[in-house]
């Protein structure tokens, strides 16, 4: 499974979802323009000592990751869609992709793969999740359907 943020914009968001693909052993790329340097201590500070844990990749253009698993169940997550994130089967190399904090994803790849769209329900009126938050409910739930969830020893 693979977590891409397209376009992120808010270093903490980034540095939460950086520690949680760490600690589920889940690769992290990221697609460019990015809102800050991947050197802010917001970033790194969110990630705490995680970061040597952390398989991360970085690219120009989400095409470019499309490009990289063609034969690869994509996901992207909007509230533009009415199918439920619980309602699709997530496989070993799903790329669940992920949109900027301040619009979501673009336009033009909700409709171009439309088909692959998936929501996070919420109550009407409500806009969205923090984009760390979005993640770990999605990463989640994947992991659960694929029986990586291990017991946690207190």
């Amino acid at each position: 499974m693979h977590i891409v943020l397209v376009e992120p914009e808010i270093p903490a968001n980034t540095g939460n979802v950086a520690r949680l693909c760490a600690v589920t052993g889940t690769p992290l790329h990221l697609v460019r323009p990015l809102g800050f340097s991947v050197d802010d201590r917001h970033l790194k500070r969110a990630g705490l000592d995680y970061w040597d844990m952390l398989e991360i990749h970085y690219y120009d253009s989400i095409y470019e990751v499309l490009e990289k698993f063609p034969n690869t169940s994509k996901f992207f997550l909007t509230s533009h869609c009415s199918t439920s994130y619980t309602d699709v089967k997530y496989d070993e190399n799903s790329l669940l992709i992920f949109g900027k904090e301040s619009v979501g994803l673009p336009e033009n790849l909700r409709l171009e793969y439309a088909d692959d769209c998936i929501r996070i329900p919420m109550v009407e009126g409500a806009r969205c999740l923090n984009l760390s938050n979005a993640v770990a409910v999605v990463t989640y739930e994947a992991l659960r359907q694929l029986g990586k969830l291990s017991k946690v020893i207190f």
